[in-house]
């Protein structure tokens, strides 16, 4: 099985807390997209994707029949969505960023808990016979979330990994082993 962890383009939020909130694309979305097309298998595949209105437009891109699931989304930030990160107490997020793993901002969600629902789609889809590729259309957080748990890489390391917008990470499940064939690619 291989799967293509495909994060959104960009966005037009500078210094904005965002992670559940839908945000506007930026206007480089059709450039990018015209970059990502090549670097996707050939059809048939499958597309499963976030429900945020970022990863949508994408997947829409390449696919009219899409799966859309929770699970997939970004890390809910709770009290500081849609706000200026600068604006934000530094009582609430400097604890959260010495230990953004099992620390939730006010109201929101650990990456603990966002790699275990990741985690949770991906046993679910490996539990299929499917023998196309499957793309995901997804987040930063997500990905980084996702690679870190088929690695088998502490979850504290995640954002050690460059994911940038318009990406693919390729990921084989081969032999009940994931292996790492592009990252941010």
């Amino acid at each position: 099985m291989e799967i293509y962890l495909i994060r959104h383009t960009a966005v037009q939020a500078p210094g904005i807390c965002y992670g559940h909130y839908d945000v506007p694309l930026a206007d480089t979305f059709a450039t990018e997209v015209a970059q990502l097309h090549p670097k996707l298998p050939p059809l048939p595949y499958r597309v499963f994707s976030s429900p945020a209105q970022r990863c949508r437009a994408l997947a829409e891109t390449v696919a009219t029949e899409i799966t859309l699931d929770e699970r997939l989304r970004e890390m809910h930030f709770g009290a500081w969505e849609n706000r200026r990160w600068t604006e934000l107490p530094r009582t609430e997020t400097e604890p959260w960023m010495a230990d953004y793993v099992t620390l939730a901002p006010p109201a929101g969600e650990t990456f603990g808990a966002v790699q275990q629902r990741a985690a949770a789609f991906l046993a679910e889809l490996t539990a299929t016979t499917a023998e196309e590729p499957t793309l995901i259309f997804t987040h930063g957080g997500t990905i980084r979330a996702l690679v870190c748990h088929c690695l088998e890489m502490p979850l504290r390391n995640a954002f050690q990994l460059q994911i940038d917008y318009a990406s693919v990470t390729r990921l084989r499940l081969e032999h009940a082993r994931w292996q790492l064939v592009k990252l941010n690619h």
